[in-house]
C-alpha cells in the first residue's frame, strides 16, 4: 500500500454546521446557538458535500489506514445528518466501495466497511435503491459471516450488518428466510458448548453468537406468525441453556431473546403454555438476585436489572414501559420487540438516534410516528431556555441532590454508630 495521506475526519464541528441545513424546519431546540448570528445554510451545505465527495474518493486510496480513516468519517457524517439526496446520487459509488473494502480489506476495515453499509441502508429506506444495495452486499456479508478464516470482529460487524440490512431492505420472503438460516448456522453452535481438544469451554467465538442471535431475534419480529411459531417451538427449549453461559453480553442477550419469545407466542396464542415454566423461572430469578462473588460489581448490577424484567416478562406477562425524548415528542417502548428494534438502531446510530428519530422518515414508520413534525422558528424559540435560566436550574438541582445524599449518608452514619 501506498503511503497514507492526512484525512481530516468528519467532527462534531461539521455535524453541527446546521444539522437540519436541508430539511429546515425540524430541529432540536438545543441545536440552536443563542443570540449567534446567520448561517448561509446553501454554503454550509456545499461545504459539507464537498468534504463528503473527499471521503468517498479515499475509499479507494491505496493506504488501508486512509480507507478506514474514510470509511469512519462517512459513517459519522450518515449517522448524525439526512443526507437522502447526496447519497442518491452516489449510491452506487458507495456500494462499490463498501463491497471492495468488506472483500480486500482487513479486519478493521471490514467492520468500518460494514456499519457504513448499515447507514447508507438507514438513509435511503426501503425503497428500491437500498434493495439494489442489498443484492450487491448481501452475499458478500454472508459470506463473510460464514468464513471461519475471516477474524471474528469482522463477522460479527458483519453479522449485526446482515440483519439490520435485511430488516430496513427485504420484502422478498425468501430471502428473509434464507438470512435468518445463516444467522441461526452461527448461533446455534453456542447451544452446543464448544469445546477445544483440552475439553475447555470455548470462549472465542461468543461475540460472534451474541451478534448473530440479536441479529435474528430483529429478523425474527418482521416474520409471518406461522413461521414465529416454528422458530419458537426450535429454540425456545434450548435458549435457556444459554443463561449458564460464562460471558455476560451472552447471557443477557439469550434472557431478553427468551423474554420477545414469550411475547410472540402470546400474542399467536393466548393461552401459551411452556412445560419448563418452573425450571426457567429459578433460573431466571437466580440471575435477577446473582451475589456471585467473582463477577464484577458492574456486570451483576447490569444483570441483575435485566433479568428482574425478562422474569417479570415470562412469568406476569409484564413490560416495565420507557420513555424515549427527543425534540418537543415523545416515545413509548411498552414491549420487548419495540425495545429490540429501538436497541440495535441505537446500537448504530449512537448519539444521532434522537435525530433519526424526528427527521428519519424510515424510522418514525417502523416506530408509528407518523410524518415528520414541521416547526417553525417562532415555536422553536419560544421552546427554548436561556444560559441564566439553564444556570439556575442545575445550580437548584445540585443543591438539592447534596442535600438529600448528606441525608442519606447521616442516617448510615447514625445506624453505623448504634450498632
Amino acid at each position: 500500500g501506498g503511503q497514507p495521506r492526512n484525512v481530516q475526519p468528519f467532527s462534531d464541528e461539521d455535524a453541527s454546521i446546521e444539522t437540519m441545513s436541508h430539511c429546515s424546519g425540524f430541529s432540536d431546540p438545543a441545536s440552536f446557538t443563542e443570540d449567534g448570528p446567520e448561517v448561509d445554510e446553501e454554503a454550509t451545505q456545499e461545504d459539507l458535500e464537498y468534504k463528503l465527495k473527499g471521503f468517498i474518493d479515499l475509499t479507494l486510496d491505496k493506504s488501508a489506514k486512509t480507507r478506514q480513516a474514510a470509511l469512519e468519517s462517512l459513517k459519522s457524517a450518515f449517522s448524525s445528518k439526512i443526507l437522502y439526496e447526496f447519497i442518491m446520487e452516489r449510491r452506487m459509488t458507495l456500494t462499490d466501495s463498501i463491497e471492495r473494502c468488506i472483500k480486500k480489506g482487513k479486519s478493521d476495515e471490514q467492520c468500518a466497511a460494514a456499519g457504513l453499509a448499515c447507514l447508507l441502508c438507514v438513509q435511503m429506506g426501503s425503497g428500491i435503491e437500498s434493495e439494489e444495495i442489498f443484492k450487491t452486499l448481501g452475499p458478500v456479508l454472508k459470506k463473510i459471516v460464514c468464513d471461519g478464516t475471516a477474524s471474528i470482529q469482522a463477522r460479527q460487524a458483519c453479522a449485526t450488518c446482515l440483519g439490520i440490512c435485511c430488516f430496513i431492505v427485504t420484502d422478498d420472503i425468501t430471502e428473509l428466510y434464507s438470512t435468518m438460516e445463516c444467522l441461526e448456522n452461527i448461533f446455534t453452535k453456542a447451544y452446543q458448548r464448544d469445546r477445544d481438544t483440552n475439553g475447555v469451554s470455548s470462549t472465542h467465538n461468543t461475540v460472534l453468537h451474541v451478534s448473530a442471535l440479536l441479529a435474528w431475534t430483529l429478523l425474527l419480529t418482521i416474520c409471518p406468525m406461522n413461521e414465529v411459531k416454528k422458530k419458537i417451538e426450535m429454540h425456545l427449549h434450548k435458549l435457556p441453556s444459554l443463561l449458564s453461559c460464562d460471558d455476560l453480553n451472552m447471557r443477557i442477550a439469550a434472557g431478553e431473546t427468551l423474554a420477545l419469545l414469550f411475547e410472540l407466542a402470546r400474542e399467536t396464542d393466548t393461552d401459551f403454555f411452556y412445560e419448563d415454566m418452573d425450571l426457567l423461572t429459578e433460573k431466571l430469578r437466580a440471575l435477577a438476585t446473582d451475589g456471585n462473588k467473582h463477577r464484577a460489581k458492574v456486570d451483576k448490577r447490569k444483570q441483575r436489572s435485566v433479568f428482574r424484567d425478562v422474569l417479570r416478562a415470562v412469568e406476569e406477562r409484564d413490560f416495565p414501559t420507557e420513555m424515549v425524548k427527543f425534540g418537543p415528542e415523545r416515545m413509548y417502548i411498552d414491549c420487548w420487540v419495540k425495545k429490540q428494534t429501538y436497541e440495535t438502531f441505537k446500537e448504530i446510530l449512537g448519539s444521532g438516534m434522537q435525530y433519526h428519530l424526528q427527521s428519519n422518515d424510515f424510522l418514525r414508520n417502523v416506530f408509528e410516528l407518523g410524518p415528520p413534525v414541521m416547526l417553525d422558528a417562532a415555536t422553536l424559540k419560544t421552546m427554548k431556555i436561556s444560559r441564566f435560566e439553564r444556570h439556575l436550574y442545575n445550580s437548584a438541582a445540585f443543591k438539592a441532590r447534596t442535600k438529600a445524599r448528606s441525608k442519606c449518608r447521616d442516617k448510615r452514619a447514625d445506624v453505623g454508630e448504634f450498632f
